[in-house]
This record gives C-alpha cells, structure tokens and sequence, in this order.
C-alpha cells in the first residue's frame, strides 16, 4: 500500500515540473508560472500538491494602478528561475508536484463580485489540501483567499510589507481594500491574531489607528528600523516563535523592497529592503507549517526595465521553495534540513 502511495507520487512529480529549456527554450511558447504545465482547477485536486494561481485584480488601489498584471509579468519574468536554489539545496520540483492553475475570473470593475469569486476559486483546493501560491493584484486578494485557507482553524501569518493594512478609516466607509485585508481576515476569525507578525512596516501614515488596533489584538508589528537595529536572524527566529508549530500564511508585499530594487509597485515606501536581505528573510523561515503564500502589488507599468517583475520572480521561487520543502514532510517524504 505504502509503495502503491510513494509510486503514484513519484509518477506526479515526474508529470508535474518545468519544461526544459533545451526541448522548449525559455524565450519561446506560452507563458507559465515558473515554465510549469498548465493544469485546469478542477483538475488539480489528487493531481498536484501546489498550484500557482495568478488573481489580476487591482480595483482597491488607492495610488498607483497597474497590479492587474502583475500575474503576466510574473510569468514571463519567472521562465528565467530553475530547478535548484542554489543556497538551500532546495529543488522544489522533486518536492512537491506543482503546476499553473491559471487565473482567478475577476470582475474588474466590482471588487465585492470579486471577492466571493476568489474565495470560491479557493475553497474546493483547500478542502483538497492542495497548497496555493499566488500571485496578486493588489493586497486586497489576501483576504477571500485566507477565507478559503483559514475556514477549519485560524492561520498564523508572516506578513512581509512597507505597510500593515489593518487600517479601517481612511477609505471613506470602504471595508474591501489594499489596505484592509489583515483586519477583515482577523474580524473573520481566520487569523489567530495573537500568531501575526508584520515585518518591514514603515513610511509615513495617515493616522495612527490601524497600527494601534493591530497592537491592542495582539499582532506583532517589526517596523524596519527596529529590523536594522536587531538584525535578519534575530528577527526572523522571533518570528518563527510568534507563528509557532501551527498552520500558517506567508504574504509578501513586493513594496516591502526598497524602490531601488522595486519601482514597479503602487504605494513605494523608501527604506526598504534590498533583494539580498529580502532571499535572506525567506531562508530563514524554513520549517514553518506554510498552507499557502502570496506575492502582491507587482505592477509592471510602473517597473524600470523590469528589474520589480524580475525580483518578484525571484522571490515567488524562494517562497515555492518553501512550501515545497513542508508539502515534502507532510507527505513523508523528506524532512528539513
């Protein structure tokens, strides 16, 4: 039985991985997430363990437009990634099966509309245990998406991000935004408040009510200057201790990069990370029970040269690496090193 069970894995990890760029060059055919094979949604539970998900919708920016095609961009950049992480040994591919789901039906125009689209797009690969990665749209996404994740037990969140979008008061009465969706995922009881930490949090602030109500429900806020006192270690082990052993959600604001390294995004805050502080970051969550991860706020029409797709890329490799490494200790089929 248990071979049965380890033979029928291996034949989807075989199936599911990135195609060669030798039989199919990186520069030629059809776009995909990390050169994935594209697999229908309703085909992927009992096929593939991780689904990458694309949700093209930016209609609660509140700056700069252009999120929507963060998931095209992120695909054309991302045919550059390939199958080692050359600094954790990680090959995620001989991991956990894998492949694009394509795109979340957005309504472009009704972000309530898309909203119940999103979590019904999620909530079938959740009660499969399939783990998503997605690929945002603005930071509003997070928040049907957690829904979906989060309905048999609250999450624990690693929130990566220049801010911490718990606010409530600033968007005229609107409760569906970039800048809400930790807050309404926390008054859903989808997240355990009290295992949320928030990392890289900065820049000026309208007010400050949303940090504070993020404080008085027991969410751990790291802002960036208390990240360059302590260092990367330091915070990332007290991080881990916050979230703990239980299940939990790692999303990553591409705004939590420096603009120097990401000008392509819609609410830029100076004093952010660097590329090499962010993979570091990354490493250093290795082990935690991850369910699913985002990376948001990627808008190329606002990128130089591509350089903000192209660190995205980057990261949504490191952040698969993760979730790869734990869906391989679920399975039992590997343990972390």
């Amino acid at each position: 039985m248990a071979q049965d069970r380890d033979d029928a894995r291996a034949e989807r990890l075989a199936r599911f991985r990135p195609a060669s760029g030798m039989d199919t060059p990186r520069f030629s055919g059809l776009s995909s997430f990390m050169r994935l094979p594209v697999l229908a949604p309703a085909d992927a539970p009992g096929a593939v363990e991780i689904g990458l998900i694309g949700i093209p919708f930016d209609g609660t920016t509140t700056n700069r437009p252009g999120a929507r095609l963060g998931p095209r961009a992120l695909r054309e950049a991302s045919t550059g990634t390939r199958a080692l992480n050359h600094a954790t040994g990680i090959a995620p591919y001989a991991l956990a099966a894998c492949a694009d789901l394509g795109d979340v039906p957005v309504n472009p125009v009704d972000a309530a509309e898309t909203d119940r689209r999103i979590e019904a797009f999620y909530r079938p690969l959740a009660e499969a245990g399939l783990v998503p990665l997605s690929v945002g749209g603005d930071h509003f996404v997070s928040y049907p998406v957690l829904r979906a994740l989060g309905a048999a037990r609250p999450l624990g969140l690693i929130h990566i991000d220049a801010h911490s979008d718990t606010d409530d008061s600033q968007y005229g009465g609107s409760r569906l935004t970039h800048g809400t969706p930790f807050r309404r995922a926390v008054e859903a009881g989808v997240l355990d408040p009290k295992r949320c930490v928030q990392i890289g949090i900065r820049g000026s602030m309208d007010a400050g009510d949303e940090r504070d109500w993020a404080k008085a429900e027991g969410i751990r806020i790291v802002e960036m200057e208390e990240v360059c006192a302590r260092g990367l270690p330091e915070v990332a082990a007290e991080a881990r201790a916050v979230v703990g052993d239980a299940p939990a959600y790692l999303s990553f604001d591409i705004d939590a990069l420096d603009p120097a390294f990401a000008p392509g995004t819609g609410t830029p805050e100076i004093g952010g990370f660097t590329t090499r502080e962010a993979l570091h970051l990354l490493r250093a969550l290795r082990g935690l029970d991850l369910v699913g991860a985002d990376l948001v706020e990627v808008a190329p029409p606002l990128d130089a040269a591509g350089i903000t797709s192209l660190a995205g890329a980057g990261l949504l490799f490191e952040i698969l690496c993760l979730l790869a490494e734990r869906v391989a200790v679920r399975a039992g089929a590997g343990e972390p090193a």
